[in-house]
């Protein structure tokens, strides 16, 4: 089985799967699952974060290539992640075999109030700019991704990732900058789409997921409760879906 590549959102770095890949990797015993992260966040969060999204890709390239592991990928992506990974595999249809896209939002298939909700809009940017209270930050942030998640649990330890590799403002800003404003090709790339959603997103109207799966003539799976941070909610669901979509493609 091709090497699965692992791409995280705005502002978060791999040790944000938490679980997610351990359960993956039950679902799929054979497969070699990679996390990268995106340059300004994790171990790359002393880089320059690209303000846009190809710069992003090329980046996760240049990552792949100094690990020795080569193309062709499975692609696994949420939010800001998943831009990333429709630009790789537009970009280079021939290095990505299969993408799974996971609660993202592409112009020009959905208007702006969709892709982010409006009453989100003065938080984002707060986040974005730099929230003076950490707590308050990761608070919230777990507030607008997880349907399933009380704080009590997660923030020590989304605290800590935030001292030991913080995201600096302007970073946040550029990241921010570059899922504003990239832009989609309407015919969807040469590989294997799997569109996934969670119903209960109050970050992205899940109708932007359905209307990308719409353009691009891919399945579309939806979680009926789940929220933006559908590995974190749901992370066996997500895995269980993968190897569904896997088995009735009879992928090796």
């Amino acid at each position: 089985m091709r090497p699965w590549i692992l791409l995280r959102g705005l502002m978060r770095e791999t040790r944000h799967w938490g679980e997610f890949p351990q359960v993956l990797a039950t679902y799929l015993p054979t497969a070699e699952i990679v996390m990268l992260d995106l340059p300004g966040n994790g171990s790359l969060h002393l880089r320059r974060s690209p303000d846009y999204v190809h710069h992003m890709v090329e980046a996760c390239r240049g990552q792949l290539q100094e690990r020795g592991i080569a193309p062709p990928y499975n692609l696994l992506a949420l939010s800001l992640g998943a831009m990333v990974a429709c630009d790789w595999a537009t970009c280079h249809p021939d290095e990505i075999e299969k993408a799974v896209l996971i609660n993202t939002s592409l112009r020009p298939f959905s208007p702006f109030y969709q892709r982010l909700r409006p009453r989100n809009y003065a938080t984002l940017l707060r986040l974005a700019i730099g929230a003076d209270d950490d707590t308050w930050r990761e608070r919230t942030i777990l507030r607008l991704t997880s349907n399933r998640h009380p704080p009590a649990r997660l923030l020590s330890e989304w605290m800590r990732y935030l001292r030991e590799q913080p995201v600096t403002r302007a970073n946040a800003l550029r990241q921010l900058s570059a899922a504003m404003r990239y832009e989609a090709p309407p015919q969807a790339p040469a590989t294997d789409l799997l569109v996934l959603c969670g119903m209960g997103d109050k970050l992205v109207n899940p109708h932007c997921s359905r209307k990308l799966a719409q353009q691009w003539q891919a399945p579309l799976r939806a979680h009926d409760s789940a929220g933006h941070d559908l590995t974190l909610d749901e992370p066996d669901w997500v895995a269980q879906q993968v190897r569904e979509w896997l088995s009735d493609g009879d992928a090796s």
